[in-house]
């Protein structure tokens, strides 16, 4: 990662390039707030997933669906580096090992705060856990709004981007998958 004095000089040219005098008393501290900004919504390059999970994994005999839902997720788009954000659902079926449940956010968050597309984030939090936990499945669903679809582009302010990843018994075995859908889509608590 660049260090903060360079990302603040790139964006005081950025804002130079935009027409707006870096100097004038209300943009004076933006280049160091939004290099500031932009390392913290970019730290999950210097977090190593397997590493989040390995942290906190427990033997146990459960074989149940465990399932995080709801889980907050802000991100970067990497076309537009404009945000998207929204909810994560997370659930896997153990084979003798399960993880602590904080390490489940933590994981999502670890590839989030990327440069990122809804797709691939999807994709790479169920490898993780498939990966660390071999677990009998693995299930995640992503509901999302994309600022790069709402404040440019289309300007659909209403959409909502949802996308999918499973492993294991949720692909082969139907009535498995359609519990998980039922326990996300239902308020429990």
């Amino acid at each position: 990662m660049l260090e903060n004095k360079n990302l603040e000089h790139l964006y005081k040219k950025v804002l130079g390039e935009l027409g707006e005098d870096p100097n004038r008393e209300g943009l004076i501290k933006t280049p160091e707030r939004v290099a500031k900004a932009m390392q913290f919504l970019t730290n999950g390059y210097d977090q190593n997933p397997d590493e989040i999970l390995e942290s906190a994994l427990f033997h146990e005999d459960y074989s149940e669906m465990v399932i995080v839902k709801e889980i907050e997720v802000f991100s970067m788009c990497e076309h537009h580096m404009l945000p998207f954000f929204g909810k994560a659902h997370v659930a896997y079926i153990p084979d003798g090992k399960i993880v602590g449940l904080s390490k489940i956010p933590r994981v999502v968050d670890a590839f989030a705060r990327r440069l990122q597309v809804q797709e691939r984030l999807t994709l790479e939090i169920r490898d993780a856990i498939q990966k660390t936990l071999s677990p009998k499945g693995v299930a995640v669903v992503m509901e999302c709004a994309h600022m790069c679809m709402q404040m440019r582009g289309v300007q659909k302010q209403h959409s909502v981007t949802t996308t999918s990843a499973f492993t294991g018994i949720f692909m082969t075995n139907d009535a498995t998958r359609k519990e998980f859908i039922n326990l996300v889509q239902n308020k429990i608590h």
